[in-house]
């Protein structure tokens, strides 16, 4: 029998899998938040720009790599043992390795903690999205999952202010680690989703990420909802990350706090991941809720290069701008859910966006590598290079991916092999 569905959006399912989020954003960011007061700690010399460049962007790389092999690990996990294991296992994970971030003594252990972390807060979001997407009717799954992702993102705010209100970098990780286990208690509450227990008692391959791979259209759709997210971490890790980098170009002497600039930019998509859930309820459409979002991109975009960001307020005002553009996250992870049956589902939706994240390292390798230290090109030419290709792929990549909004997901992925 099909497990009844909740009618309303606020059942607990939604309001954990919004709080895991929440304390996986705390984590996911605390390090840009904190990164220059805890490289100080292990002796970075701040006045070292190079110094400073090299150790922060190991460290994020390597949390980044984390992150694109749990998402495999943790994502066929939840298509063979079920969502719930995820979420309990990843939480357990990340909440552990927060505690040793605590102790670092060196950057290599730093990183090899947040390496850990990444491995650990991979399984997160995309279980609580499969979660909450199996279980309301489609015609509220979109605004749940944008609550979801939403209500989860101001943990970049609460870890700023975290931050603010302790000054002390080793006591922000061992907090997360805290919050981790606390929702522990309330994961208890949380049933499995119906859809995954029916296919666990059909005879059908599982979790099996190899089926993404031997069957061509499958393989389509598994690389253009890839894709179409990858504006996220080139606004994030790019633009808001390095903002004190571009504002010594565009106004030289300032005094742009990167952490800040990641709390604006990250409320403003708090609050576009809420918006995005309901534009896309009014247009009956994904895909039109994510091309309005995209061009809201490009705009502020050109306002961030376009001269207008002359002061610390007003690159805090191009970060905020950034931020909300980008808040069509929760509609992205929400989409790849929505691409593949039950079997496939955690996998697809778990690994998705954390090979969004994962191309960070690719992106920063084209910003910092190929155009600067290769090329020799300014920070502002990279930039806008960069993301005009970023933006070209994406946009080729939603014009080919499927609309999903009245798509009913109670199906299963066959075996068979395409051409």
């Amino acid at each position: 029998m099909n497990q009844p569905k909740p009618a309303s959006i606020f059942n607990v399912a939604v309001i954990v899998a919004a709080l895991g989020y929440f304390v996986d954003i705390y984590d996911l960011l605390l390090f840009t938040i904190v990164r220059e007061p805890s490289l100080a700690g292990l002796g970075v010399d701040l006045a070292d720009g190079k110094a400073v460049l090299a150790a922060s962007t190991k460290i994020i790389n390597w949390q980044m790599i984390g992150l694109l092999i749990g998402g495999i690990l943790w994502g066929i996990m939840g298509d063979k043992k079920g969502r719930l294991s995820v979420l309990f296992g990843s939480i357990i994970l990340y909440s552990v390795a927060n505690f040793i971030t605590g102790f670092v003594e060196n950057t290599d252990q730093y990183a090899y903690a947040r390496f850990a972390a990444g491995i650990g807060l991979a399984g997160e979001l995309g279980a609580g999205i499969t979660l909450v997407s199996e279980l309301l009717p489609k015609a509220k799954r979109g605004i749940g999952t944008s609550l979801v992702a939403g209500i989860g993102l101001f943990g970049a705010v609460f870890a700023y202010f975290t931050f603010k209100f302790t000054n002390d970098w080793r006591l922000c990780y061992k907090i997360g680690g805290g919050l981790g286990v606390a929702l522990l208690f309330l994961r208890i509450s949380v049933a499995e989703s119906g859809m995954f227990k029916q296919a666990r008692e059909q005879n059908v391959s599982r979790g099996n990420i190899l089926m993404f791979i031997n069957n061509g259209q499958r393989f389509k759709k598994y690389i253009l909802a890839i894709l179409i997210g990858l504006p996220t971490w080139y606004v994030i890790g790019i633009l808001v990350n390095y903002s004190n980098r571009f504002a010594n170009v565009f106004y030289e002497d300032n005094k742009i706090e990167s952490g800040r600039a990641i709390m604006y930019a990250y409320a403003a998509i708090a609050v576009g991941d809420i918006l995005v859930g309901l534009i896309s309820q009014y247009f009956k459409s994904r895909k039109k809720a994510l091309y309005l979002f995209y061009g809201f991109t490009i705009l502020s975009g050109i306002l961030f290069f376009s001269g207008f960001v002359q002061s610390d307020v007003t690159m805090y005002i191009a970060c905020a701008a950034l931020g909300f553009s980008t808040g069509f996250w929760a509609i992205f992870v929400t989409m790849g859910a929505e691409q593949f049956g039950t079997n496939l589902r955690a996998t697809a939706a778990t690994t998705i966006p954390n090979m969004v994240r994962g191309a960070l390292p690719l992106i920063n390798m084209m910003f910092l590598d190929v155009f600067q230290k290769n090329w020799g090109w300014d920070i502002v030419q990279s930039g806008i290079i960069t993301g005009i290709i970023v933006m070209a792929i994406t946009l080729v990549a939603a014009y080919f991916t499927e609309e999903t909004f009245h798509k009913d997901l109670n199906y299963v992925e066959a075996e068979e092999m395409m051409p």
